[in-house]
């Protein structure tokens, strides 16, 4: 089996040469498809010796189907800028090199969050599809949260170890990229033909928190979990407001 690993960046000069230090051994090919970075992101993989491609951003699906057209091998292992595979999961990759069965691999992706690992509030385990064979796999998702399409005929196989992921550095960060994506995720109801009610907001984002930091046993991440859980029912607040918003405008 030969893989091409795939990364799309948007100025990651903080993570993305850990991104591409952890794949070096597993990789066949590496291959950088950026949106036009401002900061050292593409110095850094230039530096690295690594395939770096620039385009326009056209949403997430649109990008890594794009991305994975470039691909020469046949597997694909698709990763984030701020993800980077652990030694564990490494070894099992380079095991799968000397196999030629047609299967998809998912991956147990573990959170980084402000410095500290998450292994609750709902955000572990979070296993992801990410290594698959380019053939007859794209990605689907209008606007936010895009979903890898295989054939269902292939098994999928979870691999041991993690998939390391940096997500956020600050509490500012988080919720800054939380709206973002709650932004998205409106239009994305709206549609869809949802709507929302004036008390949507409120009582969603309660729920969000209860769910999050009592029955998904967010305190057991401490000051983290309560933080995350905090965040995450002020964006859904915002994304109700935002459908509700939307809604109204086009009346």
């Amino acid at each position: 089996m030969k893989i091409s690993v795939v990364i799309i960046t948007l100025n990651e000069e903080r993570n993305i040469e850990r991104c591409i230090r952890s794949v070096q051994e597993v990789a066949d090919e590496i291959i950088v498809l950026d949106a036009f970075s401002t900061d050292n992101t593409p110095a850094i993989c230039q530096g690295l010796g690594v395939r770096f491609e620039q385009r326009k951003w056209e949403g997430y699906a649109s990008t890594k189907n794009y991305l994975n057209s470039l691909a020469h091998c046949d597997y694909i292992l698709s990763l984030d800028a701020d993800e980077a595979v652990d030694s564990v999961l490494k070894e099992e990759i380079l095991a799968l090199k000397h196999l030629n069965e047609p299967e998809i691999y998912s991956v147990n992706r573990l959170t980084n969050y402000c410095g500290k690992w998450i292994k609750h509030s709902g955000w572990y385990p979070d296993i992801k599809v990410r290594l698959f064979p380019k053939k007859d796999s794209y990605w689907s998702g209008e606007f936010v949260h895009e979903e890898l399409v295989f054939p269902a005929t292939i098994p999928v196989k979870q691999l041991n170890g993690h998939l390391e992921h940096y997500s956020y550095y600050s509490f500012k960060e988080h919720r800054e990229r939380a709206d973002k994506y709650s932004t998205l995720t409106a239009r994305k109801m709206y549609e869809a033909g949802q709507r929302s009610s004036w008390i949507k907001p409120y009582l969603s984002g309660l729920m969000r928190f209860v769910k999050m930091y009592i029955l998904q046993k967010g305190y057991l991440d401490g000051k983290m979990g309560f933080k995350i859980a905090q965040i995450s029912c002020q964006s859904n607040v915002f994304k109700y407001k935002e459908l509700r918003r939307i809604t109204q405008e086009a009346q």
